[in-house]
């Protein structure tokens, strides 16, 4: 078994008592000593810091760059442009599957940065490579640089307080510099709060990481590990690759047929992804609310009466907001949108209400 990757913080997080898990082939945080809910709520309340460094980092250069890039992957980059960045889907072009989703940033017609998941960093490339015109070259950065995300309600005045710009519009950029390298601000994240992510050359990590954990003290700042993000992208009904979307599920069964730029002339799966959203999705993504006290896990059964199996469950946790049981789920299309259903925990059918996530109330994301 291959040796997992760190991140170049990782003697920053053995020194916070964290708790390591693998990810996409990384060992990164799942949680520190302050444990997943207060994590969770510091993100809610205040402000949480995170380190990502796990996401993938690849860049798309030459001319041509960005009209490549949008030939192939779902968004449209024409609804954009440079200083800004973009939630699009890689696609499978034969079945519509969804390889990957992932934030494009554009800086300009030749530069364009792409930041997928760290298990499909490499599979992302590959393809991308390997259709390239001449001239354009797709280049893994993935162990290049650091990756923090700074949410929650005071990220801005912890920005501040290190020299980094502040204030641009939800998904843009802009560009800065910290101890002499350049730190990319992107208005982004994954949490549904108001946050930054940061992305800067791995020399520069652990003085980065020490200034914005000094000026989040202020705020009670916690660090926060990827059980936490889990939780909170779970109450934005935020999709995770390899549970709601995978190479066996597309963007129309998920819902994510917004970030498919149905006009554009050309995208890998353009044509079978057209056809199915003609014909209507046989399934949707649901979110679902316990009634009662049960929590939701991965691979649970939902059924509309105990004899009629609809799906399973494919992300559920304890809501830390709502201190509820959530979950989402890809169940048949035809189901009421409101209906209830029970979902198999440990053996007893407990009574859960379909919903149309997010869980949580997202006005602060774009404020």
């Amino acid at each position: 078994m291959a040796e997992l990757l760190r991140s170049p913080l990782h003697d920053r997080h053995v020194a916070l008592g964290a708790k390591f898990a693998e990810f996409g082939g990384w060992s990164m945080p799942l949680e520190y000593s302050s444990g997943v809910v207060k994590e969770h709520t510091a993100v809610r309340t205040s402000v949480g810091i995170f380190d990502v460094s796990h996401l993938g980092k690849a860049m798309v250069s030459g001319p041509g760059a960005a009209d490549y890039v949008n030939r192939t992957l779902t968004n449209d980059l024409a609804k954009i442009g440079p200083g800004q960045a973009q939630y699009t889907l890689c696609c499978d072009d034969a079945t519509g599957g969804v390889v990957d989703d992932l934030i494009v940033y554009y800086r300009d017609d030749e530069h364009v940065l792409l930041v997928p998941n760290a298990a499909n960093t490499a599979e992302v490339v590959r393809r991308l490579a390997a259709s390239a015109p001449e001239g354009v070259a797709v280049a893994d950065h993935h162990r290049d640089y650091v990756v923090l995300a700074v949410q929650g309600t005071h990220c801005d005045e912890v920005l501040r307080a290190v020299g980094l710009p502040v204030g641009h519009d939800y998904m843009s950029f802009a560009e800065a510099e910290h101890d002499g390298s350049g730190v990319v601000v992107c208005r982004t994240g994954y949490t549904g709060e108001r946050g930054y992510e940061l992305i800067a050359a791995n020399a520069v990590a652990e003085s980065l990481w020490d200034a914005l954990v000094a000026a989040g003290a202020a705020y009670d700042m916690l660090a926060c590990g990827l059980g936490a993000r889990d939780t909170l992208r779970t109450e934005m009904g935020y999709p995770l690759h390899g549970q709601e979307i995978s190479l066996d599920v597309t963007p129309n069964e998920a819902r994510l047929g917004w970030a498919v730029g149905w006009k554009k002339e050309a995208f890998w799966g353009r044509d079978v992804l057209l056809a199915e959203k003609a014909a209507g999705p046989k399934r949707t993504l649901r979110g679902l609310v316990s009634t009662g006290r049960a929590i939701p896990r991965p691979h649970m059964m939902v059924s509309l009466t105990p004899d009629v199996l609809l799906g399973e469950i494919t992300s559920g946790t304890f809501s830390p907001t709502l201190k509820k049981g959530i979950g989402l789920a890809l169940l048949p299309s035809d189901i009421h949108p409101e209906a209830e259903v029970g979902v198999d925990v440990r053996g007893r059918r407990e009574i859960f209400q379909l919903t149309k996530p997010p869980f949580v109330d997202t006005s602060v994301r774009e404020s």
